[in-house]
């Protein structure tokens, strides 16, 4: 997606990412999906490498959305972020899953978010984030079995 469809479709979006937790310990793809962010219109993209990390800045702010790879340097559940989230207030962040490992992820965790096999297109992630549906792999897949 372009970088104008992008800021176009932030400002339609009726839930505009403000911040947004990007889970990632693989710097070049952090570095790749908070540009894709910001150019979708995010305000703020706070990148945490580890869980520890993570859970200081879900101390200080409620994010709008978390994207989560599911191994990290510190914990091989990254995913059990999506449900700490959910303890976050009445309206829970959106969530993405960012994995090579797919499989790892528990299937009523998964049901969470979208899932994201690595590697994937990270605009086409900030879309999905922006129009609220889950597409990613496993979303994708049921749609094709209906």
């Amino acid at each position: 997606m372009s970088h104008k469809k992008l800021v176009k479709q932030q400002k339609k979006a009726k839930n505009p990412l403000q911040r947004v937790l990007l889970v990632e310990d693989d710097a070049i793809l952090a570095l790749a999906l908070e540009a894709a962010l910001l150019d979708g219109g995010a305000e703020e993209v706070v990148i945490c490498s580890s869980m520890a990390a993570t859970m200081r800045e879900l101390e200080k702010a409620r994010p709008d959305a978390m994207i989560l790879d599911v191994h990290l340097s510190d914990r091989h559940d990254g995913w059990a972020l999506a449900e700490l989230a959910s303890l976050l207030g009445p309206k829970r962040p959106r969530i993405a899953f960012s994995t090579g490992s797919p499989d790892d992820i528990p299937a009523e965790v998964r049901e969470m978010g979208c899932v994201f096999e690595k590697p994937y297109d990270p605009a086409q992630l900030v879309e999905v984030l922006l129009s609220g549906k889950k597409a990613g792999l496993f979303s994708r897949i049921r749609g094709a079995l209906k």
